[in-house]
């Protein structure tokens, strides 16, 4: 399998949410951040584990992610605040409306990545898979590294 072209140097990925959940489709969003927030992410100080992302109004907001205060500051921020998503009007109203029309969606964080020095986070809209999906995603890996050892080991 191909690995996707990555669009800058990734801070912190949620390699939970791909097990947790199918991920419909994925977008970039930018972040509203305060100065000791940007050095601390710059540090490789963030932590996904349990952010996801809600409609306040008609504006998109993060929550429950961690970024580690920045000892150096004078004036630091709170860890877990609120943080504004940055996107445009158009893409907003698409994904409200997709929340709308499907069921069970919500949109996790899964990646955070500096790109030309702004902090970008890639969210997926996806679906929470239930508990006979997550087995059935074990055992299909299980299977093709099964066959990739077999394949390998066929070779020599």
């Amino acid at each position: 399998m191909a690995k996707a072209e990555t669009k800058g140097a990734t801070v912190a990925s949620n390699r939970r949410a791909g097990y947790e959940y199918e991920i419909l489709q994925r977008l970039d969003a930018g972040i509203a951040l305060l100065g000791s927030e940007i050095k601390s992410i710059r540090v490789g100080r963030a932590n996904l584990a349990e952010g996801y992302a809600r409609f306040q109004g008609d504006e998109l907001f993060l929550y429950n992610v961690h970024i580690a205060q920045y000892g150096p500051a004078g004036v630091n921020h709170e860890p877990t605040r609120p943080r504004k998503l940055l996107l445009h009007r158009r893409e907003l109203d698409r994904v409200a409306q997709e929340m709308r029309e499907q069921p069970r969606t919500t949109l996790v964080p899964l990646r955070l990545y500096l790109h030309n020095g702004l902090a970008k986070l890639e969210l997926g809209l996806g679906r929470g898979k239930r508990s006979y999906d997550k087995r059935e995603a074990i055992k299909s890996r299980e299977a093709n590294r099964t066959m990739q050892r077999a394949v390998r080991h066929s070779a020599r």
